[in-house]
C-alpha cells in the first residue's frame, strides 16, 4: 500500500494545500464467476494493493485531477461537467463526480491526487478502487455520508453509465465493504452479504498469466446471451424463475434438450457455481479448507469446460499449482479468457509456492508471470483528515 505521507506531500507540492486522504483496495474473486448477472452469489476478498486519493477544496470552479501512475493532470469546469467519458483514465474519478451531481449534489472545484499500487490490467479492479476512493473523498468534500452498499451502487453506475463498461456490482462492493481477514459472500440480488473468515495461516497468491485474449469482449456478450437463453427455456416451464439463480440442476436435466448445447453448458455452470459459492463460504466459516479447495477445483473445471471462459495458459497455471506444497485451492478468477488465477496457499509455503509456480509456468509457456501475495484486506476508509 502507498505510504500516506508520500501522497500527502505530493498533493501539497502540486496544489499548495492541505488535504484529506482516503484509500480503497483492489480485489480478487475467490469463487463465483459470471453469476452476478444471474442475480447469483460471488465471494471476493479485498487485497492489500490499493488506491489512495488526496482531496482539497479550491476557491475557483476548476476540478484538477492528477494521476501519479500516468504522470498526468486533467482539468474540468465544475459548472460544465461532461456527460460521458472519453476513454481516458480520468473517466473513473470524473464519472463518480457526475453521478453524485445527478443525485442533486452541487460539485464545487477541487483538487484530487490519485496514486495506486493495484497492478493495472491484471483483473484486480484498479478501476473500482479509483471509483471508491474518489467517492469517499467527494463525500468528505460535500459533507455527507452514504451507507456503503449505496456508495458501491453509485460507483458501479459511474462505470456503467459514464465510463461505458458493463460491469457488475462485485468490484465496487467489496472495495467499499470488505473486512480484514475475510472473504465476503455477496447476494447480487439484494446486496445482502456475510463475512467468511480466512484463517490467519492462509495467503492469497494471485498469479497473472500475462495473457488476455482479444476475443474476450465479443465472447462475453455471447456467453451472457447463452445464459439468458437457458433461463428463458426454464421460465417457460417455471414462470417464477426470472434468473438462473432460481433454477436447479434438475431443471436443466429436465428441459436442457430444448436449449442449444452451448446454452445448456452455460446454464449448468451458472447454476452449479451459485451452489459452490455458498458452499465455499460455509466451508470457510467451518474451517474446512479441504472442501474449499475441492470447490475451487470444481469451479475452475466448470469455468473452463462448461462456460468455456478459460484459455490454455490459465489452465496450465492452475494445473501447475496442483503439485506445489501448501496449495489449498486454485482457479481462474475474473472475467476469463486470460488474466489471473487465485491460489489459496498455506502461509509457511507461500514464498516457495510463488517461486516454483513462476519457474514452472515460464518453462511451460515461455511467459514470465507476475505473481503477487496478499492477505485479505479491509475495505475503503479515511486515512486521516490532517
Amino acid at each position: 500500500m502507498i505510504a500516506a505521507e508520500k501522497v500527502r506531500a505530493m498533493h501539497r507540492e502540486r496544489y499548495k494545500s492541505d488535504c484529506a486522504l482516503f484509500v480503497a483496495p483492489g480485489r480478487v474473486n475467490i469463487i463465483g464467476e459470471h453469476t452476478d448477472y444471474a442475480e447469483g452469489f460471488v465471494m471476493p476478498a479485498a487485497i492489500e494493493f490499493a488506491t489512495t486519493a488526496a482531496i482539497s477544496p479550491r476557491a475557483d470552479n476548476t476540478i484538477a485531477i492528477y494521476s501519479e501512475n500516468f504522470v498526468e493532470e486533467r482539468g474540468f469546469d465544475s459548472n460544465a461537467l461532461p456527460k460521458r467519458g472519453s476513454g481516458h483514465w480520468s473517466d473513473y474519478p470524473m464519472g463518480v463526480a457526475v453521478i453524485f451531481a445527478g443525485q442533486g449534489h452541487k460539485i464545487p472545484g477541487f483538487s484530487l491526487t490519485i496514486v495506486s499500487d493495484v497492478p493495472l490490467g491484471s483483473g484486480l479492479s484498479s478501476s473500482a478502487a479509483i471509483e471508491v476512493a474518489t467517492a469517499l473523498a467527494l463525500q468528505w468534500l460535500l459533507g455527507f455520508e452514504l451507507p456503503r452498499p449505496k456508495l458501491a451502487r453509485l460507483c458501479q453506475r459511474a462505470e456503467n453509465e459514464f465510463v461505458g463498461a458493463n460491469c457488475g456490482i462485485m468490484d465496487q462492493f467489496i472495495s467499499a465493504n470488505a473486512k480484514e481477514g475475510c472473504a465476503l459472500l455477496l447476494d447480487c440480488r439484494d446486496l445482502s452479504f456475510r463475512m467468511a473468515h480466512i484463517p490467519d495461516n492462509v495467503e492469497l497468491v494471485i498469479a497473472n498469466t500475462m495473457v488476455r485474449h482479444s476475443v474476450a469482449g465479443g465472447e462475453y456478450k455471447t456467453r451472457r446471451a447463452e445464459v439468458e437463453e437457458a433461463c428463458a427455456v426454464i421460465t417457460k416451464h417455471r414462470p417464477e424463475v426470472k434468473f438462473l439463480r432460481d433454477a436447479t440442476l434438475e431443471d436443466l436435466a429436465k428441459w436442457g434438450s430444448e436449449m442449444s448445447p452451448n446454452a445448456l453448458k452455460r446454464g449448468r455452470h451458472v447454476v452449479s457455481e451459485c451452489l459452490r459459492t455458498v458452499a465455499a463460504a460455509d466451508a470457510l466459516e467451518a474451517g474446512d479448507l479441504k472442501k474449499v479447495g475441492r470447490l475451487m477445483a470444481e469451479a475452475h473445471t466448470s469455468y473452463s469446460k462448461d462456460f468455456e471462459g478459460s484459455c490454455e495458459e490459465a489452465d496450465i497455471m492452475v494445473e501447475l499449482a496442483q503439485g506445489l506444497p501448501g496449495l489449498i485451492g486454485a482457479r481462474l478468477t475474473g472475467g476469463g479468457f486470460g488474466g489471473c488465477t487465485i491460489n489459496l496457499v498455506e502461509k509457511a509455503h507461500a514464498p516457495e509456492f510463488m517461486a516454483k509456480l513462476k519457474e514452472l509456468y515460464k518453462a511451460k509457456t515461455g511467459i514470465v508471470p507476475e505473481i503477487h501475495c496478499s492477505r485479505a484486506a479491509g475495505g475503503a476508509r479515511a486515512v486521516d483528515q490532517g
